[in-house]
């Protein structure tokens, strides 16, 4: 015993004590571990947590964005919009009817102002042999109309209405169509088989084609839009407009039973013409190379050993013409003024929308295995025949 009477540890009583104060230090150590386990898996969870919150605020985001481009893409097509485009611009068509052996013609036009004179715009098919013309407004008043102007290479016509008062007249807006792009919303409204102010709706397909139709001698009305809006007979002669309302080409054709695909001519077009139509009855101003040919593809450059699979092939020149002992038969065209041209839709909507007779072009082809450069002066087209 200890002087104040407690027991003397014995070396047993020691040895116990210090497995017990192990196994509570261990005990601590195991509870301290799941506390820093635990904290560190908290932050953890709470880092997650926020990069989660993060991640649906950028879904959100992107989600509000793709709402907003599907709201821009859809305005066109949403009722109001397109109704107040129609309310706008529906008393400017008008439908025109001429007689022609067999039977009536008819088709569509629209208002135009070109300095204080109104005018009808419409396509030079639509009058092409017609007699006693008339023009009807929507309001169904209906008028003599005569033909100032004609175009049969880009299908235009200009007419003059007699007779009507200056309130029937609501001319719509003619804008550029330089500025259009493949997917851009349009509306076309016309007169399909003779339902007067029927509108349709679609989207530009394809720009610079090239047609070809009876009325042109031969040649491709060139520079074309192709759209997927529906265009049916009666139609044509109506204007195409954007989806402000603005007009920026004039229906033309259908591809006969071909679905959404019509063609119109561009506004540009229309623009370049239409003094002349008035003021001459006339455009004269097509450039002219004087030459026939083909587009350029693979088996056919494999026929002929060509070293280009692109291009427009010449496969006869006019003699006397501006090319006559300029290019040869078997030159491919592969570029006018460095413009790259892929086929006949480049080369012709080139000339078309950036030359006139009398302009000299830089035409590069390959000839054999060798690429030159040919100067000509483009000549004028005569008138074709009607």
């Amino acid at each position: 015993m200890a002087a104040d009477g407690s027991p003397i540890p014995t070396a047993s009583t020691t040895r116990k004590f210090s497995a017990i104060l192990l196994i509570v230090l261990f005990a601590v150590g195991i509870v301290a571990g799941g506390l820093t386990t635990f904290f560190l898996a908290y932050n953890q969870v709470n880092s997650l947590n926020g990069q989660v919150n993060n991640l649906q605020s950028q879904v959100s985001v992107l989600r509000g964005f793709q709402n907003a481009t599907y709201q821009n893409i859809t305005t066109i097509e949403n009722g109001t919009s397109l109704s107040a485009i129609y309310q706008n611009v529906h008393e400017s068509i008008v439908l025109i009817e001429g007689d022609v052996t067999g039977g009536t013609q008819q088709g569509s036009g629209f208002v135009y102002d070109f300095a204080g004179q109104t005018v009808i715009l419409t396509n030079y098919h639509v009058v092409q042999g017609a007699t006693d013309l008339s023009v009807t407004f929507s309001d169904g008043h209906g008028y003599a109309a005569t033909v100032l102007g004609t175009d049969p290479y880009s299908d235009l016509a200009v007419v003059s209405v007699t007779g009507a008062p200056s309130s029937e007249f609501k001319p719509l807006h003619i804008v550029s169509s330089s500025a259009l792009s493949v997917g851009e919303p349009v509306i076309a409204i016309g007169n399909p088989y003779g339902l007067a102010g029927t509108l349709t709706t679609g989207t530009v397909s394809a720009l610079g084609r090239t047609i070809t139709e009876d009325i042109a001698g031969g040649f491709a009305i060139a520079n074309i839009i192709q759209t997927s809006t529906p265009i049916n007979p009666g139609n044509s002669g109506g204007p195409l407009l954007n989806e402000v309302g603005n007009v920026v080409g004039i229906t033309t054709a259908i591809v006969t039973n071909s679905q959404g695909l019509g063609f119109a001519i561009p506004s540009d077009t229309i623009l370049r013409e239409v003094s002349a139509l008035i003021t001459t009855g006339k455009y004269t101003d097509h450039s002219y190379l004087g030459v026939e040919g083909q587009d350029m593809t693979y088996d056919l450059a494999q026929q002929n050993h060509a070293s280009v699979t692109y291009g427009w092939m010449v496969e006869s020149i006019v003699s006397g013409g501006p090319s006559d002992g300029k290019l040869q038969v078997g030159d491919v065209i592969i570029a006018l003024n460095n413009q790259t041209v892929r086929g006949n839709d480049d080369f012709a909507s080139y000339l078309e929308a950036n030359t006139l007779p009398g302009d000299t072009v830089t035409i590069t082809v390959v000839r054999g295995s060798t690429q030159i450069d040919v100067s000509v002066v483009l000549g004028s087209r005569t008138p074709p025949s009607s």
